[in-house]
């Protein structure tokens, strides 16, 4: 896992030298996010609405889901997007958080 990381980190900063910019993350449907309902949406149909998540992990616990893309650059505003969600035990929606610079 460090390893990962500083490899990302790496890699993020020799493209921030050479090129003045840098995108992590993979595009998701953000207009799909309406469409949450907590308690309702199962994970199944969170995958249907997104694909598969960027990165995955635990709040207490809990399974989440992340969906973003990040975009960094030298000579601009950074633009970021993402999309947290946290699944109950059941597999349905717990809570989303959805940020967005756009």
């Amino acid at each position: 896992m460090l390893f990962r990381k500083l490899a990302v980190a790496g890699t993020l900063a020799t493209t921030l030298v050479f090129a003045g910019c840098a995108t992590v993350g993979q595009d998701f449907a953000t207009h799909n996010v309406d469409q949450l309902e907590v308690g309702e949406t199962t994970r199944s149909q969170v995958q249907e609405m997104f694909g598969e998540p960027w990165r995955t992990g635990l709040k207490d616990g809990k399974r989440t889901w992340t969906y973003g893309k990040y975009r960094w650059s030298a000579f601009d505003e950074a633009e970021t997007t993402d999309l947290i969600i946290t699944f109950n035990a059941d597999g349905t929606v717990e809570s989303y958080n959805y940020n967005s610079t756009e």
